[in-house]
């Protein structure tokens, strides 16, 4: 009972979290999310790049494996609790489909599989460099390029489940475990058209 009720608690406060984003109280962009960038969304022509939800720890063990998630950092209860919130929040502003790609990190892949969109694909533009910054700068490059074909092809609305580091190199914005950062592809490069903080679990 105690944890149907944090489930349900957790819920109602990502739907309380969206609906101050949409009107602007999250926005950490100058744009802020309007009416027109939901559209944006669930036309394809804007993407959602969202940080793993809440994987308490810092980077991963040094003899990490991608095949292995006992050796990497991992959700809490917690974490898997806020990615089922934000798949409902954005359930509930219309985004009812979804094509979800994750990096291979188990914390990236366990919060696209709880989004609650089934099947995702692994993304290996979107794969953490924290331990290996000599790859940044062309892994960088690399997804924005995968951003501008998906954006181009405008086919799905889309959800990149990837890491901090790769989210502040390729728009500038800083995120906590499960905020999102939308984007679109203008004139050969990124544009944040908004922001939203993940609910606190």
């Amino acid at each position: 009972m105690k944890d149907s009720l944090k489930l349900h608690t957790s819920i109602l406060m990502a739907l309380i979290a969206f609906s101050l984003f949409s009107s602007g109280a999250y926005a950490n962009s100058p744009t802020q999310l309007h009416a027109s960038t939901l559209n944006a969304l669930k036309s394809g022509s804007a993407v959602i790049l969202m940080r793993h939800a809440l994987a308490p720890g810092f980077g991963d063990p040094p003899d990490i494996a991608l095949d292995d998630c006992s050796t990497q950092r991992n959700l809490s209860e917690q974490g898997r609790r806020q990615a089922v919130a934000l798949g409902t929040l954005l359930r509930t502003h219309g985004i009812n489909e979804a094509t979800v790609l994750t990096s291979a990190w188990c914390r990236c892949r366990d919060t696209a599989s709880s989004l609650g969109y089934g099947d995702y694909t692994v993304e290996p533009s979107l794969n953490s460099f924290f331990q290996n910054y000599s790859v940044a700068e062309a892994q960088t490059q690399r997804l924005k390029r995968r951003v501008g074909e998906w954006i181009k092809r405008a086919d799905s609305t889309r959800i990149l489940v990837t890491h901090q580091v790769n989210i502040r190199a390729l728009t500038g914005e800083a995120t906590g475990s499960g905020d999102m950062v939308i984007v679109t592809h203008q004139d050969n490069d990124i544009v944040v058209l908004g922001t939203v903080s993940a609910p606190t679990m």
